[in-house]
């Protein structure tokens, strides 16, 4: 099986990817966040599932390990201090325990052994 060779460039600042999401994948755009004019992030949806894309800042530079400048956004209707507790009992610390974010929502949020961001947002 050939393998796609990936470039070893920093990230460079661009607006999330929507068009791949809506076009190929068939989401639709739902809320955009944006701050002084830019875009800072868009939900993208597709039935019951809600993908948010964020915008890294690059408060951390551009040149940083895997993982880092991205997260993950995940939405679910299930209890969020169940989910959280399930984690915890499996070895995985939190980066942030299950509480109100500063918009209303329940959420927690890990980092994955690949260094890759989640939150669990409960709906």
């Amino acid at each position: 099986m050939a393998t796609k060779k990936r470039s070893k460039r920093p990230a460079t600042k661009r607006a999330p990817r929507a068009p791949r999401h809506r076009d190929v994948l068939g989401f639709t755009p739902g809320e955009r966040w944006e701050t002084n004019g830019g875009l800072r992030g868009l939900q993208m949806k597709a039935g019951a599932c809600d993908i948010m894309l964020g915008q890294d800042d690059f408060a951390k530079g551009r040149d940083r390990k895997k993982g880092e400048g991205f997260r993950l956004w995940v939405a679910t209707a299930q209890d969020i201090s169940a989910i959280a507790g399930q984690v915890k009992a499996k070895g995985w610390p939190l980066d942030r325990e299950p509480s109100e974010t500063p918009w209303g929502d329940w959420a927690f949020a890990v980092t994955d052994p690949d260094g890759f961001k989640i939150t669990f947002i409960q709906e």
